[in-house]
C-alpha cells in the first residue's frame, strides 16, 4: 500500500525537484485562483453524492504546464459525506495527465485523514488521461490505489469511468453535453454500463450593475440507476 501511495508523493516530489526560476520563469503567467460555488445537490459522474453544498477550491498553473489545487465540498447536513481532494497535473498541447488523491469523511464513522492502511483508509487514489481534440474532449480515470471497490473475489477492480464532452453555444448560453460510463465491474456499476448523460448550461446573472455572479443548471440522467437530477448552482 505504502508503494502504491508513493506514486502520488513522488509525482510532487518531482515537482519540488524543478528549479524554482524555470518554474515560475514568467511570474506574470502563473495563474492562480480561488473561489467557491453553491450547488442544489452534488451529483458526480451520474452518481448522487450529497444534497445542498457549498464547494471551494484553488489552484495554480504555471507557465511549462505543471498544476496543483485542492477542491473540497460540504454539505448543509451534518450526515452529508464531507469530501477534500488534492491534485497534481501536467499538459501539454492539448494532452493533459493528473493525479488526485480524493478524501472522504462519511457521518458517524472513523475517517482520519493521516490513516492510509489498505482495507482501512478513505483515501481514492486516481490516474486520469484526457485529450481535448476540439469538438470535443475525451478523459478516462482510473482509481489505482487507495479504498476502491473490491470484487467478491477480493481482487481491486480499478474503477474506471470514461467520459466524452462536447462544448457548444446557444444564444449567450454556454453548453456541454456529456456522456459517460464504466467498462468493467467496479465503483460505478456491476458492469459495462452508461451512468451518465448530461446536458448543461451557464451564463453570468446581474446582481447589480457592477456585480456579476456565474449561474449554472444541469440535468443528469443515469440509466444504470434509473435516475434523473436537475442541479442549479452559482459560483462564487
Amino acid at each position: 500500500m505504502k508503494r502504491k501511495i508513493s506514486v502520488l508523493l513522488l509525482a510532487i516530489g518531482l515537482t519540488a525537484t524543478l528549479p524554482i526560476g524555470h518554474l515560475f520563469a514568467q511570474e506574470k503567467k502563473v495563474k492562480a485562483s480561488v473561489g467557491a460555488d453553491l450547488v442544489s445537490s452534488y451529483i458526480w459522474r451520474g452518481m448522487d453524492c450529497g444534497g445542498v453544498s457549498i464547494q471551494p477550491g484553488m489552484s495554480i498553473e504555471t507557465p511549462c504546464g505543471l498544476s496543483f489545487g485542492t477542491w473540497g465540498s460540504v454539505g448543509l447536513e451534518k450526515t452529508d459525506t464531507k469530501e477534500l481532494d488534492l491534485y497534481v497535473g501536467y499538459s501539454v498541447g492539448d494532452f493533459s495527465v493528473t493525479v488526485t488523491d480524493y478524501w472522504f469523511s462519511v457521518y458517524d464513522a472513523e475517517n482520519k485523514y493521516f490513516k492510509y492502511a489498505s482495507g482501512e483508509t478513505a483515501h481514492v487514489y486516481e490516474a486520469t488521461l484526457a485529450y481535448d481534440f476540439g469538438t470535443f474532449s475525451l478523459a478516462c480515470n482510473t482509481n489505482f490505489a487507495g479504498s476502491d471497490y473490491f470484487g467478491k473475489d477480493g481482487d481491486r477492480s480499478y474503477s474506471t469511468y470514461i467520459q466524452a464532452t462536447v462544448p457548444f453555444t446557444v444564444g449567450d448560453l454556454d453548453m456541454s453535453f456529456e456522456l459517460g460510463g464504466t467498462p468493467a465491474e467496479g465503483m460505478y456499476s456491476d458492469g459495462a454500463n452508461i451512468t451518465n448523460i448530461g446536458l448543461g448550461a451557464s451564463k453570468s446573472i446581474s446582481v447589480t450593475d457592477k456585480l456579476k455572479l456565474p449561474a449554472f443548471a444541469k440535468i443528469t440522467l443515469n440509466p444504470y440507476t434509473d435516475k434523473a437530477y436537475l442541479t442549479f448552482g452559482l459560483s462564487f
